[in-house]
């Protein structure tokens, strides 16, 4: 039961970051992204190197991004009963607030992007929101809601 709530949770997981995907390529495409690039992107070209394909820096960002919003949303499946949008934007605000302390800074961005500009906080920001509400909206769509109050007993006497 547990793995099989996980691969669900993942499944969901990789939809929602999809979704946050799409958002981010539409704002890099169009300028409105204050990023310099996909922090994916940035990603995994500080960690092979200069000099490194960008169809190959490309296809891992988009490969480690999606698995990466997999596993999170595997993990968060499994710690919780039963997942919510509510709970989902808990869990997309916990991973942009993990994105700016720990990624932004390792890529020299500084935390909240503060070494380019603190919009980036403010875009990446939303993108978790949209993770988290599509994958908390989709997780456990199919559950009966629990019940505000037990149902009512009809005495006989």
């Amino acid at each position: 039961m547990a793995m099989g709530r996980f691969w669900k949770g993942a499944t969901w997981g990789a939809v929602a970051t999809v979704v946050m995907s799409v958002l981010m390529i539409i704002g890099m495409v169009s300028g409105m992204s204050p990023m310099p690039k996909p922090i994916p992107a940035a990603i995994i070209g500080k960690l092979l190197g200069p000099g490194t394909a960008t169809p190959l820096i490309m296809g891992l960002a988009i490969l480690s991004h999606v698995g990466y919003g997999a596993v999170f949303g595997g993990a968060f499946a499994l710690a919780t009963p039963r997942v919510t949008a509510l709970k989902g934007l808990g869990l997309g605000v916990a991973l942009w607030l993990l994105m700016q302390v720990v990624v932004l800074p390792f890529l020299g961005w500084g935390v909240f992007g503060s070494a380019i500009t603190p919009k980036i906080a403010v875009a990446t920001l939303v993108l978790h929101l949209v993770y988290g509400v599509s994958y908390g909206a989709l997780m456990d769509r199919d559950q009966p809601l629990p019940s505000a109050a037990p149902p009512s007993v009809r005495s006989t006497a």
